[in-house]
Order: structure tokens, then C-alpha cells, then sequence
């Protein structure tokens, strides 16, 4: 008799541990399966046990007349006994167990990170929509001026060869003398007027040195061979060099002069200055008289 309760018990114990590795490795999609397979395999069980004891005792029970579950073993901490059978609550102890579980602080960590990064970017979008559309602005302002000074813009390719490209522009449309004293060539391009600000900044390298910030040969390499932008300095060098008065108009309607110095033999041109509106950042445009 004793050897039938420990065989029960272990077959209980097998049970126990096949039906719960099932439950756990179920989906949402299979669980209710599992858990119907489950409660069968724990039926034909109790019924088996219930037989093989019921051929040695006549009445279900061991000897001393205790249900199964009380034999005398370690139940190790098992649920309650189903059907007075033997056969331990899976469910409910897999069940009780979810119940008790420590909730995932990391995950409760990453779900408060998310939350707090939401808010970020929704207080981030109410900023910027009261924020003044600076693009917006830019384009209205020129406009305003091209049309109030009679002028008129000539797109550029916006890359880094824009202030040459919008120089050569001018100095074709105006019909300018070039420094070797001869009109510009109708094939005067960007790299033509790149070669004209870098020999005017060699020649006259004291005048522009304690500007830079790094030694006159690689900024005039910089200048000859690279897309790196033009600024200040090289307008400057280019209205010494080719004797012109350079009139850049501001996207905020004001206009910076840069002069050539030689008087009225000066020749004025026009350039349009954008911080605002073209992607890469800053830009420069053409501007020719209204036809």
C-alpha cells in the first residue's frame, strides 16, 4: 500500500510540472486549449489513482482512512487536492503565482522614460508653434524690397559655390571689366571668380591674415579647390579685385555695403543674402534690374 501512495504521488508530481511548463509556453491563442488538454490529463489521473486504490482498499482510501494528500510526504507546498482524487490545483497555483510576481521595474522605468519624452516633444511642438516662421518672414521682407528697388532675383544652385556662382552672375549681366583689364568671358563661371578672391588674398596677405584662423596657404587652397562657402572676406577681396561697390540686400530689408575703395569708378552690383530659407543655411542669390 505504502509503495501504491509514493507511485501516486510521484505520477502527481510529474504532472504537475508537465502541465505547468504548458501553461507558461501557451500564447493567448493556445491557452484555452492547453487548459482544457491540462484538466483532462488530471482527470484520466484521479480516475486511474481512484481506481488502483479502490482495487487495494475497496473505498479510495489508505488504511488508516486519510485522503491521499495527508499520507504523511511532503506535498511541497502544493495547492489544495481536486476531487478528494490527489490531484494538485495546476491552475490555481499558477494562477496564485502570477499574482505574487514583483512587478518589472525595468520595464516600468522605460514605460515612465516614454511617458516623460512624450511630454517633452508635445511642451517642444506648443513652443515652436508660437514661434515666428523666420522662413516665412525672410521671403515676405525680400520680396517687399526686390519690388520697392526694382529688382528682380536669379536663382543660384544652393551649394557651397553660391557666392562665386551669383559674383560671376553679375559680372557677366553688367558687363564688368575682369582685373586683367579685359571684359569677363562669357565662360566665366564660379571657379573663374574662386581663382580671383584666393590670388587677391595671397597678394595682400597682410591685410587679411588676422582675420583667419588658420594659415593663409590652406585657406586659399580652401578657397581654389574645395565647395567650402565664401563670406566677408572673400567679398571683400572680390570687390577690390574686380573694383566693385557690393550691395547685399538682408532678408530683414537692411543692405550691407562693401566697397572697393577706388571712388566713383566703382561699379555697383546686387546680391540677395538668405539665412533662413534654403536648407543647407546660408545662401546667395543674383539680383538684375526689373526688365
Amino acid at each position: 500500500m505504502e509503495e501504491l501512495v509514493r507511485k501516486h504521488r510521484q505520477e502527481q508530481r510529474d504532472l504537475q510540472s508537465r502541465t505547468t511548463q504548458k501553461k507558461k509556453s501557451a500564447t493567448k491563442k493556445t491557452r484555452k486549449g492547453v487548459n482544457d488538454e491540462c484538466t483532462e490529463l488530471e482527470r484520466q489521473l484521479a480516475e486511474r489513482h481512484k481506481t488502483e486504490l479502490a482495487g487495494v482498499t475497496g473505498d479510495g482510501h489508505v488504511d488508516d482512512g486519510e485522503p491521499l494528500s495527508d499520507a504523511g510526504e511532503d506535498n511541497h507546498d502544493t495547492t489544495p487536492l481536486e476531487n478528494g482524487a490527489g490531484i494538485f490545483s495546476v491552475a490555481e497555483k499558477f494562477d496564485t503565482s502570477a499574482q505574487n510576481k514583483k512587478p518589472n521595474r525595468q520595464k516600468a522605468r522605460l514605460a515612465r522614460r516614454a511617458a516623460e519624452q512624450e511630454a517633452a516633444a508635445s511642451r517642444a511642438a506648443v513652443e515652436a508653434a508660437s514661434l515666428p516662421d523666420l522662413r516665412e518672414n525672410e521671403r515676405l521682407v525680400m520680396q517687399r524690397e526686390l519690388k520697392s528697388r526694382g529688382l528682380v532675383e536669379k536663382d543660384i544652385r544652393p551649394d557651397g559655390h553660391c557666392l562665386y556662382s551669383a559674383i560671376a552672375d553679375q559680372l557677366l549681366t553688367r558687363r564688368i571689366i575682369q582685373p586683367s583689364g579685359e571684359f569677363v568671358d562669357v565662360k566665366l563661371d564660379y571657379k573663374s571668380v574662386r581663382h580671383v578672391a584666393a590670388d587677391f588674398i595671397s597678394k595682400h596677405a597682410d591685410d587679411f591674415s588676422p582675420f583667419l584662423e588658420e594659415p593663409l596657404e590652406d585657406y586659399v587652397v580652401k578657397i581654389k579647390d574645395t565647395a567650402e562657402w565664401g563670406g566677408q572676406l572673400e567679398l571683400s577681396a572680390l570687390a577690390r579685385a574686380y573694383g566693385l561697390n557690393v550691395n547685399v540686400l538682408q532678408g530683414d530689408g537692411r543692405v550691407e555695403k562693401i566697397e572697393a575703395g577706388v571712388g566713383e569708378s566703382a561699379q555697383p552690383i546686387w546680391l540677395a543674402y538668405y539665412r533662413h530659407s534654403f536648407g543647407l543655411g546660408e545662401h546667395y542669390n543674383s539680383l538684375r534690374a526689373s526688365p
